[in-house]
């Protein structure tokens, strides 16, 4: 997937028992293959190597087993201890062969889990449903979950009032290695939270407000370390940056952590993202009041504003802008940091011309009689005028002549007259360089 998506990768490793690594067989080894294969060995689990899509007529099986060994994960066939199996989703060939593959590999490591043992999971994916409220995917790793448990989910407690299987099942209890889908938490946790059995509600209260107290203090001492007295006097000296605020909601926790940590790399020397808030569910009225307060801007993934909501950021004039791909959202946002920067300029040359003759025009004044050297030279042009190496004039040409006509431009080997703005000082074989300010950050 996106590269956006790094954390939920590192999540997916850290929660398993052996690790499938799917790489297309007409494809091979791309980006995001190179980081999972890292998330694997970080997370120190055992892999298998699905090689996908062999059915397809480009399909290059071998090609993908020897780019496995340049990043040392060295394929049976070459004489490894990584199982490497070709299959193709589509038509379901070599399926049986890898589900064999992964019953072995569960056979040498001799997995095993206690269903008696007292309940302990990861949350893998988390989100806010209008009318079910917080609901965590998670998996059961020791023990067995039960409708009625109070459970502690990071700084979230709660009872459980609800559990279904990945098909959407009701169930009243999970063993060990169960992913399951869960109701009755008092807040949306984090993915990756760790979900531990409770006493009863009272207690798990206890600890998720003890532990939220423990973040908040952490916090604190975070923010008010902040940046160095040097850094922020010479931010206030120069008032230079600026910033970009802006509210993140999204569908789940993994949106959130992924927009958010591409969002945040979004800057340059100028101007930088400021993200104000980030969480998830649908865009609120308090969300609209928030970035109304923070001038921010408020972005959703996979979410829509509460009607409401959309008819107070009409009211209060605030932007809400809504994706369903993340390369569009970080484009826009990207576009939006370009376009705070303030214009920046340079001189690009036209041309040249060489003064000539001093002659008097009726009430034009006094022009000179030029003859264009290089380039060309444009009415109303900045200029600068030079006698030998010394800078004699800056300013525009305010009037510009051919014969005896008013002209926009002169060019290469034409003669002229030129008045400047509130100057009449030059000299025959003075040389005037025309050029014109042209903005380079567009």
């Amino acid at each position: 997937g996106h590269a956006a998506f790094t954390a939920m990768r590192a999540r997916g490793a850290q929660v398993t028992d052996i690790a499938i690594l799917v790489i297309a067989a007409d494809d091979g080894i791309m980006p995001q293959t190179k980081e999972a294969i890292q998330h694997i060995k970080n997370a120190n689990v055992p892999m298998i190597v699905a090689i996908n899509k062999i059915d397809k007529p480009d399909a290059n099986p071998d090609r993908s087993m020897q780019q496995l060994t340049e990043f040392e994960v060295i394929p049976e066939a070459f004489g490894g201890q990584v199982m490497c199996v070709p299959v193709s989703a589509l038509t379901g060939e070599g399926i049986p062969a890898l589900l064999e593959g992964i019953l072995l590999q569960a056979e040498i490591m001799e997995l095993k889990a206690d269903p008696t043992a007292e309940m302990q999971g990861t949350v893998v994916e988390a989100k806010l449903e209008k009318g079910r409220g917080p609901v965590a995917t998670m998996l059961v790793q020791e023990g067995t979950l039960k409708i009625g448990d109070a459970v502690v989910v990071g700084t979230t407690y709660g009872r459980l009032k609800a559990m279904t299987d990945y098909r959407g099942e009701k169930l009243t209890e999970a063993g060990p290695s169960t992913p399951v889908e869960i109701l009755g938490l008092s807040d949306v946790p984090q993915a990756g939270d760790k979900v531990e059995h409770a006493d009863d509600e009272r207690k798990a209260r206890e600890v998720a407000s003890s532990r939220v107290q423990d973040d908040r203090a952490k916090n604190l001492v975070v923010k008010n370390r902040g940046m160095t007295l040097q850094e922020l006097r010479k931010k206030l000296d120069e008032e230079e940056l600026k910033e970009l605020n802006l509210v993140i909601k999204a569908d789940v926790q993994g949106s959130v952590e992924a927009v958010r940590g591409m969002l945040e790399k979004v800057k340059n020397d100028e101007v930088e993202t400021k993200i104000i808030l980030s969480g998830v569910g649908s865009i609120t009225e308090s969300d609209i009041s928030l970035a109304r307060a923070a001038n921010a801007i408020v972005v959703g993934f996979n979410v829509k504003p509460e009607g409401k909501a959309k008819m107070e950021a009409e009211r209060q004039k605030v932007e809400i802008r809504t994706y369903t791909i993340i390369y569009e959202l970080i484009e826009d946002i990207e576009a939006a940091v370009k376009g705070m920067l303030e214009p920046k300029f340079e001189a690009q040359h036209l041309g040249e011309v060489e003064i000539r003759v001093r002659f008097s025009f009726g009430r034009k004044g006094i022009i000179a009689g030029s003859y264009v050297t290089e380039g060309k030279v444009t009415r109303g042009a900045l200029c600068r005028v030079r006698r030998e190496k010394e800078l004699v004039y800056e300013g525009k040409i305010s009037s510009l002549k051919h014969l005896k006509d008013d002209v926009r431009e002169v060019t290469l080997g034409m003669e002229c007259g030129i008045t400047f703005d509130n100057w009449e000082a030059f000299k025959e074989g003075d040389i005037i360089e025309a050029y014109e300010m042209v903005q380079i950050n567009a």
